[in-house]
């Protein structure tokens, strides 16, 4: 059966500043949490940073050419902060918007609809004087950040991601202290979890003052969570990592409020009440300022039910999944029934808000051959089963209105380094030369047809 899209289904790829810019010390640019936390011995892996990455705060001409080669109607990137307000408040530095302005400009002449995020994970690291996220002010700082560039770039964006994945600042950021700005601190991550979602309600507000045609939206990274058994606690386990994961933000931004039992569970984890981070009125200011959500998907979580303790601060675990998987190179299960599964549930629960994909995609290492190619199949495959399972929910009444996969190019993947590779496009750091993969080119013509091969197919040349 032929698997056919909606016509003006945004197809697209997506990036983040950090990870493909460099040029740290360009137009004025400050210095965000991630230049200082990849400087600390050991942090990353391979000990790379984000200085060089894809060069593309110099290269994005080429970089517009790969997305309009590709024939992608969308792309997702985001707008350094530190490039804006280097000291984190007041001044404001225009060579960054300049800079931005032009390349969302050349996108719209290209007939390419922009996807702006405001903040893929690089704060400046000025507001750490008052513990980033972590501290209040942050919300301010990120209101006044988002109204710069609103100010600015307004008139010709309509889709804004305001926060890309708030679980993941809190949980790797400020809890376990991977991710800059390296905190490990339960407390400090609830407070930067809250807060991130603030910033979301202030910079939605400023965004609507400019541009009152937005869409604005959190891209969320959302993982559906398993019993690994049918026992109860099990059960009882995967509903309170679904929780921790995705409700305690997915229902706030949907005006919900926060969930009474992960409220819960952070209350016991921590010893004591919530009240002084979510204070009166704060759920007011999250909810009711999302126009769409972006799914973030690329795996699933397993949960079995284990006795909280020291280094386990909630009654759960993951666990491996049973029988024998299909995995990334990253050892990440791949499972596309589950991000149809997690479609449909976010129609029935959140209905009537329109969902895109905002990153989907997978780790596959692999190079070029010797004709020059790369012969990423693995990642060809998972592309076309994923895509199966967006449409199979569109079918069953979701309303997904774009795919962005992850990533358009191989770029600097945080605390793995350069090691893992996303990209539709690879990359040579040394050299910065892009070589489209044959994931690229069956992409290309899925966004040219609108249509899903039956099969795996034989690949033309690029160009």
């Amino acid at each position: 059966m032929t698997v056919t899209f909606p016509p003006g289904f945004l197809w697209g790829a997506a990036t983040s500043a950090y990870q493909v810019e460099g040029s740290p010390d360009a137009d004025g640019r400050g210095r965000s949490v991630w230049d200082e936390f990849a400087a600390r011995p050991g942090a990353v892996e391979g000990g790379g940073d984000g200085s060089r990455a894809c060069d593309s705060y110099r290269r994005w001409r080429e970089d517009v050419d790969l997305v309009t080669g590709l024939g992608l109607r969308a792309y997702r990137f985001s707008v350094a902060w530190s490039r804006v307000v280097p000291e984190g408040r007041g001044r404001v530095e225009t060579r960054g918007l300049d800079h931005y302005e032009r390349f969302i400009d050349a996108l719209l002449d290209r007939g390419v609809e922009p996807v702006l995020t405001l903040n893929h994970w690089d704060m400046p690291q000025a507001l750490m004087a008052d513990g980033g996220w972590a501290g209040r002010s942050s919300v301010d700082a990120f209101a006044e950040y988002a109204d710069a560039v609103a100010g600015r770039l307004g008139d010709r964006v309509t889709w804004w991601v305001t926060q890309n994945e708030p679980w993941i600042i809190a949980l790797l950021g400020y809890q376990l202290g991977l991710h800059a700005p390296g905190v490990a601190d339960l407390g400090a991550a609830v407070a930067a979890g809250h807060h991130v979602l603030l910033g979301h309600g202030a910079a939605a507000d400023a965004i609507r003052a400019h541009a009152p045609g937005a869409r604005t939206g959190c891209a969320l990274s959302l993982f559906p969570c398993d019993p690994a058994t049918g026992s109860a606690e099990d059960a009882a386990a995967a509903r309170g990592s679904d929780g921790y994961v995705n409700r305690w933000y997915l229902d706030p931004l949907a005006g919900l409020g926060y969930p009474e039992d992960t409220r819960a569970h952070y209350e016991r984890a921590l010893g004591r009440s919530l009240d002084d981070v979510i204070r009166p009125g704060d759920e007011d200011r999250i909810g009711g300022r999302q126009d769409w959500i972006g799914v973030n998907y690329y795996t699933r979580r397993v949960m079995a039910a284990a006795p909280a303790g020291p280094d386990r601060p909630f009654p759960w675990q993951v666990v491996p999944p049973a029988g024998d998987v299909r995995r990334t190179d990253e050892g990440w299960e791949i499972v596309p029934d589950a991000l149809r599964d997690l479609l449909l549930r976010l129609h029935r629960d959140y209905p009537g808000t329109p969902l895109m994909i905002t990153e989907n995609g997978g780790v596959f290492g692999d190079a070029p051959t010797h004709d020059g190619r790369v012969h990423d199949v693995r990642r060809t495959d998972l592309l076309l089963g994923h895509l199966r399972a967006v449409h199979e929910a569109i079918e069953a009444g979701a309303p997904v209105v774009g795919y962005l996969h992850w990533s358009l190019l191989d770029n600097f993947e945080w605390s793995l380094g350069y090691r893992p590779r996303f990209g539709l496009v690879h990359v040579d750091y040394a050299t910065g030369r892009r070589t489209v993969k044959d994931s690229g080119r069956v992409y290309a013509e899925i966004a040219r047809t609108g249509t899903l091969p039956d099969a795996l197919p034989a690949i033309a040349p690029f160009g």
